[in-house]
């Protein structure tokens, strides 16, 4: 383990952690392109405090105290299998940390939990122009086959 390793500390995201968080997940949002209202953000931001909702949070801080980075996760059904999975939704560190093992140490503990849940896989996506990620991702978990879809509800 490396210094920078040991200098980042995984642990659940508190209330007082909304500013930094907000900052990690408009970089997140920024990242993907992705237009978020704070109005959007609060409401997951509502999401993973409210114990009946099913997104959790995991933050990575540096040792002076600074957010780093975040994770999104929730619990999934696998109707074929007839087990529970975990699905990682968002996973992002600020680029100025990135290197410094803050992801590496996420996924450690989204291992951890779902070890300890009894899941039976820890399942994302990412896309497919991400290359640093999907380095750092063909290190810790295997590539599926599947291709994902999106279809819009009907109106």
């Amino acid at each position: 383990m490396s210094v920078a390793d040991a200098a980042v500390r995984i642990r659940p995201v508190r209330e007082e952690d909304f500013d930094q968080w907000r900052a990690l997940y408009r970089g997140y949002a920024e990242f993907y392109r992705v237009e978020q209202t704070e109005e959007a953000a609060r409401l997951v931001w509502s999401w993973i405090h409210d114990p009946a909702h099913e997104v959790e949070a995991l933050v990575a801080e540096d040792a002076d105290g600074r957010l780093v980075g975040l994770a999104h996760f929730r619990p999934f059904a696998r109707p074929l299998s007839a087990t529970v999975g975990g699905w990682l939704d968002d996973l992002f560190v600020d680029p100025a940390s990135r290197g410094t093992g803050a992801a590496d140490r996420l996924l450690a503990a989204l291992r951890g939990i779902g070890a300890e849940r009894g899941w039976s896989v820890v399942r994302w996506i990412t896309a497919d122009d991400n290359h640093r990620a999907r380095s750092k991702y063909d290190q810790v978990a295997t590539r599926t086959m599947w291709i994902t879809y999106d279809m819009a509800p009907e109106a």
